[in-house]
């Protein structure tokens, strides 16, 4: 499974100065978001949970977002001091690297490929480099790559009209010790320099893949992406038996502790409206799941046995209501950038790999942190805050879709649109 990525995001954006000045391209505003927000998400979504950051124009906007806005992020910033081509950018990134295969990609460019899929191939073919690559008609703008029946890349076609053909999606698969042994120079273009010199080697395959395209670098494309990349806020009536819900449980559950825990089953005591709540999420949704941070286990402040008692009250009390529970995950890590902890996304990720057919796209978040909501955005969910705790929050908010006052109003708001 890869799990590392390589974003460069030190082109200038020349091309998108007057729509965009003083920026780099990464950084534009997209939907409300600059553009790498996007692209992070999704490499989340798909199971990336370490990032090297190939930076150089103004890398000090991208550091001090990625500071601001992805403070649990396990990431790395590697900067050009002058520009090195893209291959000398991956080049240095790749000296940086923790794994042995990594994902290169642009961070002007989203190309929602399927990772597992691309690197099962990548394994079999026993590759150097692995292209992503996207079907496309009528294009002129890029130019095309010849893949025999094999999977091999051929050769690299110059930019022209073409009817149809595969194109470079700029997102590869690379093997980090064998891409270094090349002993390439310090700047150089992994394009022109390693790509198209490779193609008699036989070591470089290309997997097509007709998943959503983009590529900001232009106006016309920039402008699109505002559009097809915009969310929209839930709606109550589209929920239906094919959706699922995850919990937050302090505050959102139970009565909530502020500035400590729930250390013994006797603290433990439901919010208003109690187990029998989740009678009715039990027949709106196909699953239930409680996704909640519980730091006080790995302080040492309480054991994971007690934790799992006061998980297995809650749970009986929820069944004997009428109610389920299909799953419960727990981030005990006192590190901020375990995956497993909210905001990232990791518990959500592995619902999807424990109960059949988990779409987090039909899925709800709800919670009373900031932190919840932001866990549910990073996993592609919909959010739903509860002002349990904090009843400062307003809408609009990027990472919030509704406001309630309690688990108890949600579910009177969703039995009204049944």
């Amino acid at each position: 499974m890869i799990q590392q990525a390589i974003i460069l995001a030190g082109g200038l954006g020349t091309r998108l100065r007057e729509a965009v000045p003083d920026l780099p391209k990464c950084m534009a505003p997209v939907a409300g978001r600059p553009f790498i927000y996007h692209v992070i998400n999704f490499l989340q979504q798909q199971g990336i949970t370490s990032f090297i950051f190939s930076l150089g124009y103004k890398h000090e906007v991208i550091e001090q977002y990625l500071k601001d806005e992805f403070p649990a992020l396990k990431y790395e910033c590697v900067i050009e001091t002058e520009p090195l081509g893209t291959g000398g950018a991956i080049q240095l990134a790749c000296k940086h690297a923790t794994e042995k295969q990594v994902l290169v990609t642009n961070g002007d460019t989203l190309f929602k490929i399927d990772i597992a899929q691309l690197s099962a191939f990548h394994q079999s073919k026993n590759s150097e480099c692995t292209l992503a690559l996207k079907p496309m008609q009528n294009f002129d703008r890029y130019g095309m790559v010849a893949v025999n029946n094999h999977g091999i890349v051929e050769s690299f076609k110059e930019k022209q009209f073409y009817k149809e053909g595969l194109i470079n999606g700029g997102t590869y698969l690379l093997n980090v010790d064998a891409f270094l042994a090349h002993g390439f120079p310090l700047k150089f273009s992994f394009e022109k320099d390693y790509l198209e010199k490779s193609t008699s080697t036989g070591k470089l395959a290309a997997l097509a893949q007709d998943a959503y395209f983009i590529d900001i670098g232009i106006p016309e494309d920039f402008n699109r992406a505002q559009n097809e990349l915009k969310h929209r806020n839930l709606q109550l009536s589209d929920i239906d038996k094919n959706w699922t819900l995850f919990l937050d449980r302090d505050g959102v559950i139970n009565e909530d502790k502020p500035g400590s825990y729930i250390f013994s089953t006797d603290e433990f005591v439901f919010m208003e409206g109690g187990p029998e709540l989740f009678k009715t999420l039990a027949e709106r949704f196909k699953y239930i799941v409680v996704a909640t941070n519980q730091r006080g286990v790995g302080r040492g402040l309480m054991t994971e046995d007690t934790l799992k008692e006061i998980h297995h009250k809650m749970k009986t009390a929820i069944v004997n209501a009428g109610g389920k529970l299909d799953a419960i995950y727990y981030a005990t890590s006192i590190h901020n950038n375990d995956q497993f902890r909210k905001p990232n996304p990791g518990m959500g990720l592995q619902a999807k790999k424990d109960l059949s057919n988990v779409d987090l796209h039909r899925s709800v978040m709800i919670g009373n942190n900031v932190s919840d909501m932001q866990f549910g955005r990073a996993a592609g969910m919909y959010t739903v805050f509860l002002t349990t705790t904090n009843k400062e929050i307003r809408l609009p908010h990027p990472d919030i879709d509704l406001i309630f006052n309690s688990l108890k109003d949600f579910v009177k708001a969703l039995a009204e649109t049944a």
